[in-house]
C-alpha cells in the first residue's frame, strides 16, 4: 500500500532537474522492485536538492521498504523540518518510530494523519488504553475483517479490562465488587473453591446484587452439585425474572436431577424470554421428551439442526430425533436422523455428556 501511494504522488511532480531525475529514477526501480537502486538514486537526489523534502520522504520510505526502520527515521524528520505539514512524512516517521519502539513519539505524528491501527498499538505501549480502544474500533469500522485489528482490539479491551480490575482490588478491596471480580478469576482457572467462597462473602455483603446467584450457580453447576446450583438459580430468577439465562440455567440444573417437570416449565419460559437460542431449545428438548410432549421435543431439536448445522449441538438433536422417532415408529425418518447424526459425530467427535 505504501509503494502505489508513492508511485501516486510522486507522478505528479514535475522538473527537469537532476534532482528530479534521480526521483524518477528511485520511482522505477521501486516498481522493478530495487530496493537497494531506490536508496542510492534517492540519496542522490537529497544531495542535489537539499531543500525539497520530496527526496527525503522517499528515502525514508525506501529504508522502511527494506525494513530498515532505524534508517527511515533521520531523513523523515529532515522532511518534516522543510515541509512541517507533508501528511505522508508524519504517516511514514509514525510507522518507522513505532517499529523502533519510539510509541510515545509516535503518537502525535500518527493522531495528526488518522492512522487509527498505528496509533492504537502505540497508545497500548504507552498505557493509554482507553484510547486504544476507540481507534481500534474507528479503524474495524472501515475494515471489519481484518485479523490483526480484531486481534489488536481483543488485546486492548482486556488490558483496560485488567487495568479497571486492578484498580477496583486497590482501591475498594473489601467490597463486593472486589469479591466478585476475584470470583471471576478463579472461576476461569478452574480454582472452584476459592471461586465459591469470593461469591459467597460477595452475596454476604450485597446479596442483591444482579448476577451472583448465577455467577456461583455456574460454580456450583461446573461441580456437579446441582442443589446449590438449582438453589442459586433459583434465586437469581426470583431477583431477575425477566432473565432467560437465569431461567435457562435453572431449567438445566432441574434437568440434571430428573426433576423434568420443572425443568420444562423453566425452559419454556426461557424460550419466551428469548427464542431460538440453541443451548435452551435443545435442552427443552430433553425435558419435553421425557414430559411425554413429543412434538414440543421434535420441534425445539428441528429448530436446532436448523440453526446450527454442523456443531455438538445439531448433533446430539439429531441423536434425539433418532431416538423419537424410532419410539413413534417411524423408521426411515430415526434412520435418517441417526446417519445424520454418525456424519456429525465422525468430524466433530461423540456428543458432550449431560
Amino acid at each position: 500500500m505504501i509503494h502505489l501511494f508513492l508511485f501516486a504522488w510522486l507522478a505528479g511532480q514535475s522538473g527537469t532537474s537532476d534532482a528530479t531525475q534521480h526521483l524518477q529514477a528511485g520511482v522505477e526501480a521501486r516498481k522493478q522492485h530495487k530496493v537497494d537502486t531506490e536508496i542510492t538514486e534517492f540519496r542522490k537526489a537529497t544531495e542535489l536538492d537539499p531543500a525539497s523534502a520530496d527526496g527525503f520522504v522517499n528515502l525514508g520510505a525506501a529504508y522502511m521498504e527494506k525494513h530498515d526502520y532505524g534508517a527511515a527515521i533521520a531523513p523523515l524528520k529532515h522532511a518534516l523540518q522543510l515541509s512541517p505539514d507533508l501528511a505522508v512524512a508524519h504517516q511514514f516517521l509514525g510507522y518507522a518510530l513505532l517499529a523502533q519502539g519510539y510509541a510515545a513519539e509516535a503518537i502525535p505524528h500518527l493522531d495528526r494523519v488518522g492512522a487509527h491501527d498505528a496509533l492504537g498499538i502505540a497508545q497500548i505501549e504507552t498505557g493509554q488504553l482507553k484510547e486504544a480502544v476507540e481507534n481500534f474500533n474507528a479503524a474495524l469500522a472501515k475494515r471489519p475483517d481484518d485479523p490483526d485489528l480484531q486481534y489488536y482490539l481483543g488485546h486492548a479491551s482486556g488490558l483496560l479490562s485488567k487495568s479497571s480490575i486492578d484498580t477496583l482490588l486497590a482501591m475498594h478491596p473489601d467490597s463486593a465488587r472486589a469479591h466478585q471480580a476475584l470470583a471471576e478469576n478463579y472461576f476461569v482457572l478452574r480454582q472452584m473453591p476459592q471461586a465459591e467462597k469470593e461469591y459467597l462473602e460477595a452475596l454476604r455483603l450485597r446479596p442483591d446484587l444482579p448476577s451472583l446467584h448465577l455467577e456461583l450457580g455456574q460454580v456450583y453447576a461446573d461441580s456437579a452439585q446441582w442443589p446449590k446450583a438449582e438453589s442459586e438459580f433459583r434465586a437469581e430468577a426470583k431477583l431477575r425474572p425477566g432473565s432467560a439465562e437465569a431461567a435457562y440455567r435453572l431449567g438445566a440444573a432441574l434437568l440434571q436431577q430428573g426433576k423434568s417437570h420443572d425443568a420444562l416449565i423453566e425452559l419454556k419460559r426461557a424460550n419466551q424470554l428469548k427464542p431460538e437460542m440453541p443451548e435452551t431449545l435443545y435442552s427443552l428438548g430433553k425435558a419435553a421428551l421425557l414430559g411425554g410432549e413429543g412434538s414440543t421435543a421434535e420441534q425445539s431439536w428441528l429448530k436446532v439442526v436448523e440453526l446450527e448445522k454442523d456443531t455438538s449441538l445439531a448433533a446430539q438433536s439429531h441423536f434425539g430425533l433418532a431416538g423419537l422417532y424410532r419410539k413413534q415408529g417411524k423408521t426411515a425418518q430415526a434412520q435418517h436422523e441417526m446417519q445424520e447424526f454418525q456424519k456429525l459425530q465422525s468430524t466433530i467427535g461423540p456428543p458432550r455428556s449431560e
